[in-house]
């Protein structure tokens, strides 16, 4: 590997004994560091419509860094994640073999080096080479998945140039993902993330290009090209977005070609936030459906996660979205029906979801809330069953 942990040892103890003679010295700079700290304390219950037992998951995870402040405008940072069951209360199948009687939810015990980056910046460029958190645009094609317990970061090198206020370029070279199950389940990878965007007086247009490959002997790529078009939400009453990008999958015996679609109109009225949406992630002749394997997917196609993986049919969505606040907290509520892109006799409605979910904060460091999300199968869902997932979570960060 290009980026593991002894080579960020020796760039981090190469600036910093670089450093040392320099007027803003290294007792400074950690001194006027700065530390961190958020806790989740989160309760999961999942309910399925098959054979699996009701799950139950009551975890604690533990987030804790260091930041120094800069020293000729580099600095650094260290952060450490924990996970573990809380209470002996692990009735859940956590995706990596444990209790596989039970439905599935995400959140593996773990305790991992979560970030770890050197970084330069000055008014218009900085860089970040090291373990690092990663994310572009909405995070439909890279986030860091942060509603799991264990979320994603990533091995690699990442820059961002400001030719001025209105003109960006981002490019990351990603030589390891890793994902929300653990260190067992990260991945080799050599991925090159290029996105660039222009403000103007209309809106913010992006144009980007994924190029991901895993690095594991085969012969593998999915590349996609796309262009993002957002209005400025801060500033409108009426906003919206829309998208469109084509993906190339390739290796020795498959060669697919899709699309994806995604448009949204939105306004706000007496307090509260209305959109309404399609999105579409194309099928290639009911062989291949469009892929977004960087992705926060908890985000889109309903928070039940019934469309992590997009069917071979391809999926469409539609929604509705209602946001507000009441009593000092944000609440939500989403609506999809959920569509084969290229619909057969055995598989066309893949069913539709309601969601719900109230947060609130209390002071400058406390806050909690309430999700449900209640998946109901169609006709013809490709396998899927009725699925009625609900979290309860308190948090504390400082």
């Amino acid at each position: 590997m290009l980026f593991n942990k002894s080579l960020l040892l020796f760039i981090t103890y190469i600036f910093l004994y670089s450093s040392a003679s320099c007027a803003n010295s290294l007792a400074e700079a950690l001194d006027k560091g700065k530390v961190y700290a958020n806790l989740n304390l989160r309760y999961e219950n999942v309910e399925q419509d098959n054979a699996k037992k009701d799950a139950d998951a009551l975890t604690l995870r533990t987030r804790f860094g260091f930041k120094s402040a800069p020293i000729n405008q580099f600095s650094f940072a260290i952060e450490f994640e924990d996970s573990r069951v809380v209470a002996g209360n692990d009735d859940y199948h956590n995706a990596n073999g444990k209790h596989s009687e039970y439905s599935t939810i995400a959140d593996p015990e773990t305790t991992e080096l979560d970030q770890f980056f050197v970084q330069y910046k000055n008014k218009s460029f900085s860089s970040k080479i090291g373990r690092q958190v990663l994310t572009l645009d909405n995070h439909r094609f890279v986030g860091h998945v942060g509603w799991r317990q264990d979320r994603q970061t990533f091995d690699g090198v990442s820059t961002i140039y400001s030719a001025n206020e209105n003109f960006i370029i981002k490019y990351a070279f990603i030589n390891q993902r890793n994902r929300i199950f653990a260190e067992e389940k990260d991945v080799d990878s050599e991925d090159h993330l290029l996105n660039a965007s222009y403000k103007t007086t209309l809106g913010t247009l992006t144009a980007y290009g994924y190029l991901l490959e895993l690095d594991n002997g085969s012969d593998n790529s999915l590349d996609t090209w796309g262009l993002r078009f957002t209005n400025n939400v801060k500033t409108k009453n009426i906003f919206y977005l829309l998208e469109f990008a084509t993906q190339e999958s390739q290796s020795v015996s498959i060669d697919f070609d899709s699309n994806y679609l995604h448009f949204e109109l939105g306004t706000k009225f007496n307090g509260v936030t209305a959109k309404v949406g399609f999105e579409s992630l194309g099928s290639d002749n009911g062989n291949y459906g469009f892929s977004t394997p960087l992705a926060t997917l908890h985000k889109f196609n309903g928070w039940s996660d019934q469309f992590l993986g997009t069917p071979k049919q391809g999926l469409e969505d539609l929604y509705l979205s209602f946001a507000g606040k009441a009593m000092g907290g944000k609440w939500k509520v989403v609506y999809h029906d959920f569509n084969a892109d290229e619909a057969t006799d055995i598989i066309d409605d893949l069913g539709d979801e309601i969601n719900i979910s109230y947060g609130k904060g209390f002071g400058k460091n406390y806050f909690a809330g309430v999700k449900y999300a209640s998946y109901s199968a169609g006709d013809q869902a490709a396998g899927k069953v009725d699925t009625d997932k609900l979290w309860l979570w308190l948090g504390v960060k400082f």
